[in-house]
């Protein structure tokens, strides 16, 4: 009996010491920094007298007011390289999926080849791409794309790209895809294709059983492509520093700026916090409504 006993002890632990690693992690590099990074935020003071620390709640509504609408503009571009990079990753993570045959590795390694090379280099080589003598900007010129953008008012001038929030949403969507189209293709790559097979059997349309059958079994991964493209764009400040202007910064770049430049790290804190609370609130509010409950759902009803 005791050995039946210290073995059932020891299976109901395994879970817990498999977690263990996982959440030593997180105590040492999220939980302990973020309570560093609260302590500061609730101080008040210069780098010259000193930041003491007396529940300066004022540095929260203080650095809202102050860059609301780096704020705003934060979460209006990761929406949209968001939707672009789900409009641009879904197909292709589709084709190699269903239509890869034996070039599925190779063309993964394409997805995942930019990662070869520094984030800061490719953001760098969009400069090139996009500047004002180079071949996209004749191209769009001379199809009238600049025009259009002029008259939506996402370009100040009608013969340039770059510096405009056009540039800086392009960075981000190129940045970014490839964290959308490996989520895509894991989902995609798992559904037995003779379930599409079976809803044509029953005279479905190509793309009745698209919607009926393969959409609702990769919505796992949008929702994990979603949030993987959204959370981090929304925080970024790269793209706006070699793409952009003063006219398009972010919350990234404000706090860069308050961190390295102004020395004002209370304010710079508060920020932080607030970009992390709204994100999580964004996060939770999509989750709740097409978040692993209801997909779950779905998924279920689908087989």
């Amino acid at each position: 009996m005791k050995g039946g006993a210290s073995s059932s002890t020891r299976r109901r632990l395994v879970p817990y010491a498999l977690l263990g690693p996982g959440l030593v992690w997180l105590l040492l590099f999220f939980v302990v920094p973020m309570y560093f990074m609260g302590e500061v935020a609730l101080r008040s003071g210069t780098l010259e007298t000193g930041f003491q620390f007396n529940w300066e709640f004022s540095n929260f509504s203080d650095a809202l007011s102050r860059y609301d609408e780096n704020f705003i503009r934060s979460f209006i571009y990761a929406g949209v390289s968001t939707v672009l990079a789900l409009a641009i990753g879904y197909p292709l993570a589709y084709f190699i999926a269903f239509r890869g045959g034996r070039w599925k590795n190779a063309l993964l390694f394409v997805v995942v080849a930019p990662f070869f090379t520094t984030y800061l280099i490719r953001t760098i080589g969009w400069t090139t791409i996009l500047s004002d003598d180079s071949v996209v900007v004749d191209v769009a010129g001379s199809l009238g794309i600049l025009d259009l953008f002029q008259t939506l008012g996402f370009t100040d001038t009608d013969n340039r790209l770059l510096a405009t929030p056009v540039a800086v949403i392009a960075g981000i969507t190129y940045n970014f895809l490839p964290f959308m189209i490996l989520p895509l293709y894991a989902s995609l790559e798992r559904i037995d294709q003779s379930m599409i097979e079976a809803a044509k059997d029953l005279y479905s349309s190509a793309r009745q059983a698209f919607l009926k059958v393969t959409l609702p079994l990769s919505a796992p991964g949008i929702v994990a492509g979603t949030l993987l493209t959204f959370i981090p764009a929304a925080g970024d400040y790269v793209n706006v520093i070699f793409l952009g202007s003063g006219n398009q910064s972010m919350v990234g770049n404000a706090i860069q700026s308050l961190y390295l430049n102004l020395r004002d790290y209370p304010t710079a804190a508060a920020l932080s916090f607030m970009l992390m609370a709204v994100i999580f609130a964004i996060v939770v509010v999509y989750i709740r409504f097409a978040g692993s409950e209801a997909l779950m759902g779905d998924e279920e009803e689908a087989t």
